[in-house]
């Protein structure tokens, strides 16, 4: 396993009999304390837990624990091999649980796993529940260094493709740094299932009835039921204990019909939550904005013409913003993806390399403060001019752009109430004026009236592979994100 480095203290826990003397050794320092006289499981265990010192020395370090039982002999465990490092927890539906062995290039991947040592894995079981509760219903994966086997494992069981991906970058970015990850997501999941119940009542979501969703955890995508915080409950609470670097999540696809327009409130109100308990279940040691990544929805349909509701997850995924970093939440960072089309693939795409890439830039920079490019151009300014036969927007962030083909981008001019209609909406092609800065042609249809706005990329699938209109021409691997202006 791997515990939180230094500056960080991490947190170790265990159960065993009320008000019981628990000794732990670790690097040579010996630490004491007394188990809690409630009970905190099934068995009527009570915790114990020990708030180590800060280590900066990765280990690798053996961890002994002791425990007084009633015939008068001491109970022990150990646990070996254990490195500090930095610890993420990855988080999501169905995209996020989909495994490196199902994705493309996975056997270059899996064969490589054995090259990263001190990156250590672990997949939590997929158990929901109606209360909190301390301990993890099942496990799927314990604690497994990397290698072929456990990064190689069976499909949509272990190990978390995007979740392997972020870690291998940024462990080969911070100089083979230990990383520990710890994947807990379920398929065909709701955002509701994972958010705790202050969170949904800020948001005016009601506790529901159970409903069912396509479980791709299970044989045969079993349809099962669960409702709102089901799965918090019991995949992300009994982790609020242990002291992390950061959380990545990919979700939203199943949100797309359900509850879209409260979405950014939803997605805030988690994120704002997640932080608050787990700070306070680590004494204020887990930092109370850490780093939070998300990966944009990718794509889903074939035709590339169905507007649908991912355009809009995609939108309230930035809060209404269009990118992040921004003002709205704190520390944030994500990956755009809806360029990555695979239509074999469909709404499970397999280009996760890629994802893994940008998702990986922007927490280097982001939160490890790397000088690393992480951000496709961002649209800073947008000007009609006089009589609305062109549009120029300029963008930052970047210190050129490409201007890959002069498609996805749209212009309503009938009238600020036809916006909300799709049908409403004119293809405006874009040319490169210079600079950071392109035209847009304004269509015969809506030359000399009013436009009332544009979007860009406002399809579920909205362009071939890589073949959005607008990247970074230093990386070519960094698009703009999709965008929605209403002047």
């Amino acid at each position: 396993m791997v515990l939180q480095r230094a500056p960080q203290r991490a947190v170790v826990w265990g159960y065993g009999d009320a008000k019981a003397r628990t000794t732990l050794t670790l690097n040579k320092k010996v630490y004491h304390t007394i188990s809690r006289d409630e009970p905190a499981d099934k068995l009527g265990e009570s915790i114990w837990s020990v708030t180590l010192d800060a280590e900066t020395d990765e280990g690798p370090f053996e961890v002994i624990v002791t425990q007084p039982v009633a015939n008068g002999s001491l109970a022990s465990i150990s646990l070996n091999n254990v490195l500090y490092g930095d610890v993420w927890l990855c988080s999501g539906q169905s995209n996020m649980q989909m495994t490196v062995i199902d994705i493309f290039n996975a056997s270059t991947e899996i064969a490589n796993a054995a090259n990263y040592p001190k990156i250590r894995v672990f997949t939590a079981a997929l158990r929901e529940s109606s209360s909190p509760v301390e301990e993890l219903l099942g496990i799927v994966q314990r604690w497994s260094v990397a290698s072929p086997s456990s990064i190689g494992g069976p499909s949509y069981q272990y190990t978390s493709a995007v979740c392997w991906l972020y870690g291998r970058m940024i462990h080969v970015a911070l100089n083979n740094r230990p990383i520990g990850l710890i994947a807990t997501s379920w398929g065909g999941t709701p955002i509701e299932f994972w958010m705790p119940p202050p969170a949904l009542q800020e948001c005016g979501i009601k506790k529901k009835k159970r409903i069912p969703f396509e479980s791709y955890g299970q044989p045969n995508f079993q349809r099962l039921t669960a409702t709102n915080s089901e799965l918090y409950n019991a995949m992300i609470y009994p982790f609020t204990r242990m002291v992390i670097t950061g959380a990545i999540w990919y979700q939203g696809e199943s949100n797309a019909y359900q509850n879209r327009d409260k979405y950014s409130c939803m997605f805030s109100k988690m994120i704002q939550y997640w932080r608050q308990v787990w700070n306070t279940r680590t004494n204020g040691i887990t930092d109370l904005n850490f780093p939070f990544g998300f990966v944009q929805l990718s794509t889903n349909e074939k035709s590339g013409s169905v507007v649908g509701g991912f355009p809009w997850i995609r939108w309230y995924q930035t809060f209404g913003v269009g990118h992040v970093p921004n003002n709205v939440i704190p520390n944030v960072f994500m990956a755009a993806a809806m360029d990555l089309r695979d239509d074999d693939g469909n709404i499970h795409p397999r280009t996760k390399e890629d994802i893994g890439y940008r998702l990986s830039r922007a927490g280097l920079a982001v939160f490890y403060k790397q000088n690393v490019e992480y951000l496709g151009p961002i649209i800073s300014n947008a000007v009609v001019t006089s009589g609305s036969t062109n549009i120029d927007i300029t963008y930052t962030s970047v210190t050129g752009i490409e201007l890959r083909n002069g498609n996805g981008f749209e212009v309503c001019c009938r009238g600020a109430a036809n916006c909300a209609n799709d049908n409403q909406w004119f293809a405006a092609p874009a040319s490169l004026k210079g600079g950071l800065t392109i035209t847009l042609t304004v269509p015969n249809s809506c030359v000399s009236q009013t436009i009332y706005g544009f979007r860009y990329l406002w399809r579920e699938t909205p362009c071939l592979f890589k073949q959005a209109a607008v990247y970074s021409a230093t990386d070519s691997n960094l698009p703009s994100p999709p965008y929605l202006k209403i002047f």
